[in-house]
């Protein structure tokens, strides 16, 4: 939606591979991908930690694809933690 207000057009195909990166910031902000309920600021704040990641990565020149091994890595990592979590209670 940014992107459509700033170019003042819209395409279609500009949204092709940010779905890891909306979905990690979902899973870094605390929602559970078996099922439970996540909040807007715990979204905010995944989101936040992926764009300093990626930015981090980025401005260190890494590739492309060892970025999105990172962030698949974090998922992971979230999705595991969120097991312990639920197993702890």
């Amino acid at each position: 939606m940014i992107l459509a207000s700033r170019l003042n057009s819209g395409q279609p195909t500009v949204g092709v591979g940010y779905e890891l990166e909306a979905i990690a910031a979902v899973v870094i902000g605390g929602t559970s991908l078996m099922g439970g309920i996540g909040t807007i600021g715990g979204t905010i704040i995944g989101a936040f930690i992926m764009s300093v990641l990626k930015n981090g990565l980025n401005l260190m020149g890494v590739s492309q694809f060892w970025q999105m091994v990172a962030m698949g890595i974090v998922v992971v990592a979230a999705v595991y933690l969120d097991t312990l979590r639920k197993k702890i209670r």
